[in-house]
């Protein structure tokens, strides 16, 4: 069965615009001259139609347009007309090219409309791949409280090169988050990639360094296929981490992405000891090792993941966004209530321009959960209250 998408609605004053165009004419033309009527600017009404109405409606704004012209042309109330100027060259003229207007306004609201049937459809096409690709992530996993954030630089598209994932495995829950180098499906079709193998992997692979060399392994060989120049300028900017079930730490691979951060309740600082690894499908051009790094992550700390569209946000002057400033004044706030400020404060610090696409994963570790306490018993043996 065929999903029909929803056409979007347009602004209420466009809906309106042609009900009030015909009610200013009627206020204008009883002060008019009789040789210089105003209803001649009805010709105008079906093409106003047209920018919100179906082709039915701007023929139906037609006929209306045409019977109220002759209606102010053969009324004597209005300026002194009689009944003999409904017949008049000039509005006999009038009648013509509004049917003339009308004809051409139904042609461009049909055309319209399928315009924007087509972008409807596209659009949750889009939405549908966005779900598959960027699944939302579990609110919480164990002791783990799991919040994402994604925003699209252009309006009209919902999927990018930016990604995020949380799995957990038998190793504790693993995390990532990267950047497609480049923009459109070649991006998007990269992340999925990326993402296809990192889900696979996660569960199989006994540390990060193999479980990274293993996504770039994917990469590289979906990137042969291509061919051509495209081998490299295929990577992905990328940090894996790993927050084990048992003990309080955090490891961390780093390929080429701006560092983690970790928010505490006195401090807010970049998990980074410059030992990034190259981008993904770069480290076999240069043979470089995956290095782990290794933080302490306890009960109330919180790992904040994201991509370089945050920093690189700039407001009208070209100033960058001051992420680690701002997440200093805000002091800790829970998963959910962090990304929601973030958002808010980035569409303001840009004005609603935002310059990249944006992600965001956070993840902060509850206290550990106490063991149930005992039931009491008595000398006998049995709890105290049973029977």
């Amino acid at each position: 069965m065929a999903v029909r998408t929803q056409l979007p609605a347009p602004p209420a004053w466009m809906r309106w615009l042609p009900a009030l165009f015909v009610a200013a004419l009627l206020l204008i033309e009883p002060f008019t001259p009789v040789d210089w009527p105003v209803s001649f600017a009805l010709i105008t009404v079906p093409l106003l139609a047209a920018f919100t109405q179906g082709p039915l409606g701007v023929a139906a704004v037609t006929v209306f347009a045409v019977l109220f012209e002759g209606v102010l042309a053969g009324t004597p109330c209005c300026a002194g007309r009689s009944v003999g100027y409904l017949w008049e060259r000039h509005y006999v003229a009038s009648y013509i090219c509004t049917i003339l207007v009308g004809a051409i306004g139904t042609v461009l609201a049909a055309h319209r409309t399928r315009r924007e049937r087509t972008l409807a459809d596209v659009r949750f096409v889009a939405e549908i791949a966005q779900r598959v690709l960027l699944r939302p992530v579990p609110h919480r996993i164990g002791n783990l409280l799991l919040e994402s954030l994604y925003l699209s630089a252009a309006a009209e598209a919902r999927i990018g090169g930016d990604l995020y994932e949380a799995v957990p495995t038998s190793y504790g829950v693993r995390l990532l988050i990267g950047d497609v180098r480049g923009k459109g499906l070649l991006a998007v079709e990269t992340a999925a990639t990326l993402l296809g193998a990192f889900r696979e992997a996660a569960h199989d692979e006994p540390d990060l360094p193999s479980l990274a060399d293993r996504v770039e392994v994917s990469m590289g060989r979906r990137a042969m296929l291509l061919g051509g120049g495209e081998v490299g300028e295929r990577f992905v900017t990328a940090v894996f981490a790993e927050i084990p079930t048992e003990g309080h730490l955090v490891r961390i691979v780093n390929c080429g992405h701006p560092p983690p951060l970790l928010i505490r309740s006195d401090e807010v600082r970049e998990l980074d000891r410059g030992r990034s690894a190259p981008p993904l499908n770069l480290g076999v051009l240069v043979g470089a090792p995956y290095n782990v790094d290794v933080y302490d992550f306890r009960p109330g700390d919180q790992l904040l993941l994201y991509t370089d569209g945050i920093t690189e946000t700039r407001d009208p002057h070209g100033t960058f966004y001051p992420l680690l400033e701002r997440l200093r004044s805000w002091g800790p706030l829970p998963p959910r209530e962090l990304l929601e400020q973030l958002h808010g404060d980035l569409m303001a610090y840009s004005h609603n321009r935002l310059q990249d696409d944006i992600a965001a994963l956070t993840a902060c570790l509850l206290a550990d959960q106490p063991a149930e306490p005992a039931p009491l018993s008595d000398a006998a043996g049995g709890s105290v209250g049973a029977p």
